[in-house]
């Protein structure tokens, strides 16, 4: 969500919610077209009545707010911006409290400062948040102890819980996870538009979190950012782009039903956008030319996103683009790559070589978290911070010697303490995953690894920009 300076409410309310409209019947087009990771709801006339309370229900974004987030994505590509997109792997329900959101807001906040001020550069900042509550699985089923149950696909389709009765896919859910996401948008907008976000508020971000080198050094620039401010006082300067930021939400687009549930006609254009968040993107396991995903994220007037695997090709991403972006509209389309950090010095260059040698001119961004993936001696589904980092220079790496843009960074991460990353400055071997592992999908750099990685990817762009 943006300040309010970007946009007025006349502008921001501008959408039809007819439910008969003949544009958004057509996104339906997408049942037609060969399905993945989508649950097998067990009452079609359960999940019917959700659908069309979702499509009655009010937008969660707006088109004035998407529109902006395209035209600063536009400005990333062209490497006058740097998207910084961070959050759960999958949230929860239960851990969407204001405590949690705020933590991860500050984190983003904190990790934004120290971008900016390390590489005189803007930082869109987008979280992993409101909407983000659905996972793609490896496997539709799950056996323990010779019990089979529907494998957990994330809150807004069943339970963690190993029983009969919460691992059946409950459409009741996505009304929960329509409500959780407005509730979670109030916080968000509340906190970046309230004063929290304010920059004369550097020290406070740090309150709550425990001390170590990655508190010390990021107080060290809250130092001089709050000398400059002192600065900018005593000559007069206006504080008003000081107060506020823009924060956007971003979520996988996974749940077809709920997206086309919360699709929404802007009465200005007659466009159809994607009011479920800002920014939407389909994973590496459902970007099928051919398939549902592709097909109706294509009529959507958001930027998208497209993960990119190590099993990439340009005919790939070419063919993507045509499909996605068949006008090369400045900020409409953002490649994720996700390449894993033994392969992307390999499998990156081609790519970006061969779409830039098309003309075409997507947002790059490095997902370093997907890639890396390993089981730990202990049973836990862990990373190496040492291989995140790794990727992230890979990534810059390929960029700086193409000549072409590096405009983001997309993390996993949260605001708590938690113990899911190996490595770090704090040093977490595989017995300190033992203390506070959290994550009921894919483990997230804690609060101080994200700040780490933040000061590390500041010296790689400030180097880009120099």
């Amino acid at each position: 969500m943006t300040s309010t300076t970007h946009h007025t409410p006349a502008r921001a309310h501008a959408f039809s919610l007819s439910s008969t409209s003949e544009e958004l019947a057509a996104l339906g087009t997408w049942r037609e077209y060969p399905r993945v990771q989508q649950p097998s709801w067990p009452d079609e006339g359960e999940r019917a009545a959700v659908f069309d309370r979702l499509r009655a229900a009010p937008p969660l974004v707006f088109a004035g707010e998407v529109d902006v987030l395209r035209s600063r994505l536009a400005d990333a590509a062209r490497g006058e911006a740097f998207l910084l997109q961070g959050g759960d792997c999958a949230e929860t329900f239960a851990d969407s409290t204001a405590d949690r959101i705020r933590a991860k807001i500050r984190t983003i906040l904190q990790m934004a400062a120290v971008l900016t001020y390390g590489a005189s550069v803007p930082v869109i900042k987008m979280g992993r948040m409101a909407g983000q509550f659905a996972k793609p699985r490896s496997s539709d089923m799950e056996t323990r102890d010779g019990l089979t149950l529907p494998t957990y696909r994330g809150d807004a389709v069943n339970g963690f819980e190993f029983t009969p009765e919460a691992r059946r896919p409950d459409p009741q859910r996505l009304w929960e996870m329509y409500t959780t996401s407005a509730q979670s948008l109030n916080l968000m907008r509340a906190f970046t538009s309230g004063g929290f976000a304010d920059l004369r508020e550097v020290h406070s971000w740090n309150q709550g979190f425990v001390r170590g080198p990655g508190y010390d050094r990021y107080e060290q620039i809250a130092r001089e950012i709050d000398k400059a401010v002192r600065f900018m006082e005593a000559i007069g300067a206006d504080f008003e782009a000081l107060q506020s930021v823009e924060y956007y939400a971003s979520h996988e687009a996974l749940l077809l039903d709920y997206e086309e549930a919360m699709s929404r006609i802007d009465s200005r254009t007659g466009e159809i956008y994607g009011c479920s968040g800002h920014f939407l993107w389909i994973g590496e396991r459902t970007r099928q030319l051919d398939g549902a995903h592709v097909e109706f994220m294509s009529r959507l007037r958001n930027p998208i996103g497209v993960k990119l695997g190590p099993s990439s090709t340009v005919d790939d991403a070419l063919r993507l683009i045509d499909t996605l972006d068949p006008e090369r509209e400045p900020g409409r389309i953002t490649f994720i790559s996700r390449m894993g950090a033994g392969k992307i010095r390999d499998v990156l260059p081609g790519l970006v070589e061969g779409v830039r040698d098309a003309g075409a001119t997507p947002a790059w961004v490095t997902d370093p978290m997907h890639g890396n993936t390993i089981t730990s001696s202990n049973g836990y589904k862990t990373r190496r911070f040492e291989d995140i980092l790794e990727e992230v220079r890979g990534f810059f790496e390929v960029h700086r010697a193409l000549g072409t843009v590096p405009a983001g960074l997309h993390m996993e991460l949260t605001g708590d303490d938690v113990t899911e990353v190996l490595g770090g400055t704090g040093h977490i071997d595989e017995a300190g995953l033992e203390r506070r592992y959290e994550t009921l999908v894919d483990p997230r750099l804690n609060h101080q690894q994200s700040l780490e990685l933040a000061f590390l990817v500041a010296e790689m762009l400030g180097q880009d920009v120099r």
